[in-house]
């Protein structure tokens, strides 16, 4: 655990050294408070990236920490004494688990918080984005409530060109099209110049006004659907906008889904690079523990690459979240599990 927490300042601090080199000139440019770049920057910055390279982190710790133990005999001396390789991975095991749940809480319910300080210190002094505009916004807001917009500026708060259609079932039953809608409060939205059509038993009424107010279980801002909103929520508040937006018909759910099952999967990780790092470190060789370091450094690398390869998948409809998530892990247990008993033997 030692090593594990030493590794992570060592390489937290480069990376924050290289990070602020980048951006200085922005900081400088834009006039940053000193308290904002700590705060709201570099304090959410060492969570956020602790927690995405967590098992490069470990995997590290437990090679060196291994590689040192047999170069010194020490792992010899306990198998003399009769200890069994199983024996020797309960500690490695307990320290897996006390990192799985550091990672499930932290990744959860505090760095969502802390990161989105970070994304919005970003978007307003270095990358200088917004998002003020959304087009072509269709989703089913409530069970037979179908919402279309041409275009929503998040500035005025209104929107071009829109319809709310009602069904039943599969009938649609009313389509209530205007100019514009703007929202006022508490899910009141107002329509000018609209035109609302009833249909009943092959007739059609026609309506049509300067202004109706109609009620909508829907804010401005669920108009302005990123997937990196997902960094944002707490694993609770996730699950119920997944629920929320399957239920509307949104298609950019994917991202949020691939999010959540990382959540779960990174953590596992903890168990499997811990397994990987013992089976790989635990013979003594000769030449030190640097080609052990090297191996792993790499094999950590291909981890990183594997998942955000799979996630692009995942994001392209090309395969599923639950196995753009998981399948670094699996792939990773399934060469740890043959190398483990080699080891043992």
């Amino acid at each position: 655990m030692g090593t594990f927490f030493f590794s992570i300042v060592l390489i937290l601090s480069i990376a924050i050294v290289f990070d602020l080199t980048e951006k200085i000139d922005d900081f400088f440019e834009n006039q940053v408070p000193l308290q904002e770049i700590i705060l709201d920057y570099y304090l959410p910055f060492i969570p956020y990236y602790m927690n995405m390279f967590s098992c490069l982190f470990i995997f590290i710790s437990v090679i060196f920490f291994t590689s040192k133990m047999a170069g010194n005999s020490e792992l010899i001396a306990m198998h003399a004494t009769g200890m069994s390789y199983h024996r020797l991975m309960r500690p490695y095991m307990i320290s897996a688990a006390v990192l799985f749940v550091l990672a499930l809480v932290l990744g959860s319910f505090v760095i969502p918080k802390s990161s989105e300080r970070m994304f919005h210190f970003r978007d307003k002094y270095v990358d200088h984005f917004t998002t003020e505009n959304a087009r072509n916004i269709q989703m089913e807001v409530e069970p037979g409530t179908v919402l279309y917009i041409e275009s929503f500026q998040r500035r005025s708060g209104i929107g071009y060109r829109c319809s709310i259609e009602n069904f039943e079932g599969k009938t649609l039953v009313m389509r209530t099209t205007a100019d514009r809608i703007y929202y006022d409060s508490l899910a009141l939205w107002h329509l000018d110049n609209y035109t609302r059509r009833r249909f009943e038993d092959m007739k059609e009424t026609l309506e049509r006004g300067r202004r109706l107010d109609v009620t909508l279980p829907i804010v401005p801002d669920e108009l302005f659907i990123t997937a990196q909103q997902a960094n944002y929520m707490t694993t609770p508040e996730l699950r119920y906008y997944m629920k929320r937006q399957r239920e509307r018909g949104s298609g950019n759910v994917q991202a949020f889904e691939v999010e959540y099952h990382k959540r779960w999967a990174l953590p596992v990780g903890a168990f499997i690079m811990t397994l990987l790092g013992v089976t790989m470190s635990s013979r003594k060789v000769r030449g030190g523990m640097g080609k052990n370091l090297g191996i792993g450094t790499g094999l950590t690398a291909a981890y990183i690459l594997f998942s955000t390869v799979s996630t692009t998948f995942s994001v392209n409809n090309v395969m599923s979240p639950f196995m753009a998530a998981w399948l670094p892990n699996i792939v990773f247990l399934a060469i740890s599990i043959p190398l483990y008993f080699k080891a043992s033997r």
